[in-house]
């Protein structure tokens, strides 16, 4: 198993809204950088997380934001 450094989102930019991702055990973790010690990390298979990508990137998600 390969656990890869957690890497800041490039679009987090400075606002302090920052997420952070890293592959591990054969998941994609995902968390918040001011929790990053003691706060919990959202894990998804690699297929259900390029499909939240994805749909992020054709802006499905907008109405969320």
């Amino acid at each position: 198993m390969t656990t890869s450094p957690w890497v800041k989102a490039s679009r987090s930019g400075d606002s302090g809204n920052c997420v952070e991702m890293r592959s591990h055990a054969g998941t994609v973790e995902v968390r918040d950088t001011k929790n990053q010690g003691a706060g919990p990390a959202l894990a998804f298979s690699p297929a259900a997380f390029a499909a939240w990508r994805d749909a992020a990137r054709r802006g499905e998600l907008d109405h969320f934001a």
